[in-house]
């Protein structure tokens, strides 16, 4: 027993410290399996080119890509070093246990979301700062996070949004190793201007209806910054302590390789298909950073390349396929009971100075299936302005107005005040913020004043008092309930096409002669009605 005690008290203590902390959030056996396979056998310890290998991503597309900022490749080619830097800091070029350890915990541990994403900007700033680009940020290091000071530029922002882009991608792509596919990153513009126009000064003199900004030499304060992605999108500042998660996973699960091959990023455009969607990759990753649901995933999935047969089950309406109206809508999107996004393309008259016909793309997610009612419903739900700026509405809790869906009613009913036929969110009746008329041609957007339900802000750029128009170009609807809801859906329907071909059959045996025939009885009531009939003997 005495033996057992003096073990336990000779281990050192901050050994002991880290290995609890790293215990704690379930990383230790991982940590211990990827520690033995990168550590040199001879020092038991992990050389920096190891750990440099280990966090590395090769851009190996094409640099002169429209998409693609010129720095991207550099931006890349830095990213291992400097994150060995930022979180291990090996002394002599080796990784003791300890060290390793600790440096986990000080990326992966539980903190704000404002420390994860300081931690993510100094990546970025040392990232840069190897390649020779200047950024004007400014660090005061400490153990709590340290202070921020100074600005972005909106090329600094664009290629922060590439860097985590790319660390979603690789998360992604080491869970499903199915062949290696490269990805060039998307259109992230709408982003930017969501943060230049939350940020920067109003008159900054930016156009955001001509969304080139690359030579633009606004300033972005860095603490504006980091309140918009906080309340815009959250999920960003978790982008690199996933990343560094899923890759010492890998090194823990990998064969007997010690040191993994290399991500490549780039090369490879994404299918015609999903080009012609209005949830292009870029802004489903972007509607995916607002949720820290289930339905981030289930987004998630949809910036990258899936199968068709993934794409028909996710994608429940598209009216360039299935046709435009309220009816098509309807029976493409009636029984399926999980959460739904739907996106509205449309275009609206010329603003003022310009007389181009301005193109835009809204959206609301709802947590449940559409009903056919008459007034509203729903428990929750976001609304979206997604193209050309991107911004969210989260409920306000005031009212409960989430959703309105209603189809006329069967049959030749009279109603003294009818109701709007057509999909409506937030507002009121008659005063909805979001109206889609039943031809899904119009669609109107209202001022954020009439809205209780949604937060306040501006579905469209310079959208004034008066509500605006447009001619909807395109209409699609995401099922983002996963297997189980679209499983249920396919049940519903089987079952509503059995009744219908049940209530179409006619048994012709019950009216073998003409005497027994409806057509027979109702002749003769139209001669006689007051003839006496058989069935009233």
């Amino acid at each position: 027993m005495g033996a057992s005690s003096s073990t336990v008290q000779s281990r050192p203590t901050e050994q002991q410290e880290v290995e609890n902390e790293a215990s704690s959030m379930g990383a230790l056996p991982m940590l211990r399996r990827a520690f033995s396979k990168l550590a040199d056998p001879e020092t038991n310890a992990v050389p920096r080119e190891n750990l440099q290998q280990c966090f590395s991503l090769v851009y190996n597309g094409q640099s002169d890509a429209s998409n693609i900022h010129k720095l991207f490749p550099v931006l890349l080619d830095h990213l291992g070093s400097s994150i060995v830097d930022q979180f291990f800091m090996p002394a002599k070029g080796q990784l003791t246990w300890i060290e390793f350890v600790r440096g986990y915990n000080k990326c992966c541990a539980r903190m704000s979301a404002s420390m994860s994403l300081n931690m993510l900007l100094r990546v970025l700033h040392s990232t840069l700062g190897r390649a020779n680009v200047p950024i004007n940020l400014e660090f005061e290091f400490d153990d709590t996070g340290g202070k921020m000071n100074g600005s972005l530029l909106p090329s600094d922002v664009l290629l922060l949004l590439f860097m985590c882009w790319c660390m979603s991608w690789d998360c992604r792509s080491l869970k499903n190793p199915e062949g290696e596919v490269s990805l060039s990153p998307p259109n992230l513009n709408h982003l930017v201007l969501s943060a230049i126009t939350s940020c920067a000064k109003t008159d900054s003199g930016l156009n955001v209806w001509d969304s080139d900004f690359s030579s633009s030499e606004v300033q972005i304060p860095v603490g504006k910054f980091v309140t918009w992605v906080l309340s815009t999108v959250p999920c960003l500042s978790d982008c690199l302590s996933q990343f560094f998660h899923a890759r010492l996973q890998n090194q823990a699960t990998a064969g007997d390789e010690s040191v993994p091959a290399n991500s490549s990023v780039g090369g490879v455009s994404l299918t015609t298909e999903c080009d012609n969607n209005i949830l292009i990759p870029g802004r489903a990753w972007a509607i995916g950073l607002t949720q820290r649901s289930t339905i981030n995933e289930e987004i998630s999935e949809l910036c990258f390349p899936i199968s068709k047969d993934r794409m028909d089950e996710i994608i429940l309406y598209r009216s360039s396929a299935h046709g435009k109206g309220l009816n098509r809508f309807w029976s493409h999107v009636e029984g399926y009971k999980g959460p739904m996004l739907i996106l509205v393309a449309a275009s609206s008259g010329p603003h003022e100075g310009s007389s181009i016909v301005s193109k835009w793309v809204i959206g609301a997610l709802t947590n449940q299936g559409f009903e056919n009612k008459d007034l509203f419903y729903g428990t929750s739900g976001c609304l979206y302005a997604i193209s050309p700026v991107f911004h969210v509405f989260p409920p306000s809790g005031k009212e409960k107005n989430f959703v309105y869906s209603h189809l006329h009613p069967g049959g030749r009913v009279y109603e003294p005040r009818p109701k709007p036929v057509g999909i409506a969110f937030g507002g009121t009746m008659g005063n909805e913020r979001i109206f889609i008329d039943e031809d899904l041609a119009r669609v109107t957007v209202r001022h954020h004043a009439a809205d209780k339900t949604y937060q306040h802000g501006p579905l469209l750029p310079d959208q004034g008092f008066l509500a605006v128009e447009g001619l909807v170009s395109e209409v699609e609807v995401w099922g983002l309930g996963g297997h189980a809801a679209k499983k249920v859906q396919d049940s519903y329907k089987k079952r509503e096409e059995l009744f219908t071909n049940q209530r179409r059959k006619v048994d012709l045996k019950t009216f073998s002669s003409w005497e027994d025939s409806p057509e027979k009885m109702m002749m003769d009531m139209t001669s006689d009605p007051n003839a006496v009939r058989r069935e009233d003997r």
